[in-house]
């Protein structure tokens, strides 16, 4: 399939213009149609942009993009990198890979384990933001390591009751991981039974460590 204009998608990083890709800050800045979400959108748009929030009307949005598609270029931006629970999914289902561009950013879960000095290519990575992961995902067996992306239904405190039920020992290390890149950026630590007590971190990065 032939596209005459492309949809770039941009990982634009945890957050910080700081750990945002040379190439991704070029792409936004060269943009003449930028999608992205109000947070996105305030700390990286011109007033010389046309712009669309991404907010729960995804067909929406993406009704948007196919309409800009047909005279131009549109850049999307996604939190972290394109490749790991953003808005790219969704315009897979709709747009011919051959339509689109995608340029990586740095991960959340990727900062997170570099802030606790642990390595991930040895990590299960999941989301339980909006979503339960699998049991066999949960499931302890020594060594295990595992990031997860967490929200206000599954925090902190409800996920580590979910992994004590799924043979964790009470004993394993946990790292909670909020607002990173930013500077009330905030890391805990805590073993495994003390996060049941802990509140807050809805929106955060839980890596534990058995």
């Amino acid at each position: 399939m032939e596209c005459t204009y492309r949809i770039i998608v941009v990982g634009i990083g945890p957050g910080s213009p700081d750990y945002l890709l040379p190439i991704a800050s070029r792409t936004i800045a060269a943009a003449t149609i930028l999608v992205g979400s109000q947070r996105a959108l305030d700390t990286f748009a011109s007033i010389n942009q046309v712009t669309r929030v991404i907010d729960k009307d995804i067909t929406g949005v993406l009704d948007f993009i196919e309409q800009q598609l047909a005279s131009q270029d549109v850049v999307v931006m996604v939190s972290g990198d394109p490749g790991f629970y953003s808005m790219l999914t969704a315009l897979r289902k709709r747009f011919a890979a051959e339509c689109l561009t995608v340029i990586p950013g740095i991960s959340s879960v990727q900062l997170a384990f570099a802030r606790v000095a642990e390595v991930w290519q040895d990590a299960a990575l999941i989301s339980m933001h909006g979503r339960r992961a699998a049991d066999d995902v949960l499931c302890y067996h020594p060594g295990y390591k595992v990031g997860i992306l967490t929200d206000t239904q599954h925090n902190p405190a409800t996920i580590a009751g979910i992994l004590l039920a799924h043979g964790w020992p009470t004993t394993a290390c946990v790292w909670l991981c909020t607002n990173l890149s930013y500077d009330n950026e905030e890391v805990v630590r805590a073993t495994l039974a003390e996060t049941r007590s802990i509140s807050g971190f809805e929106h955060s990065v839980m890596v534990v460590k058995a």
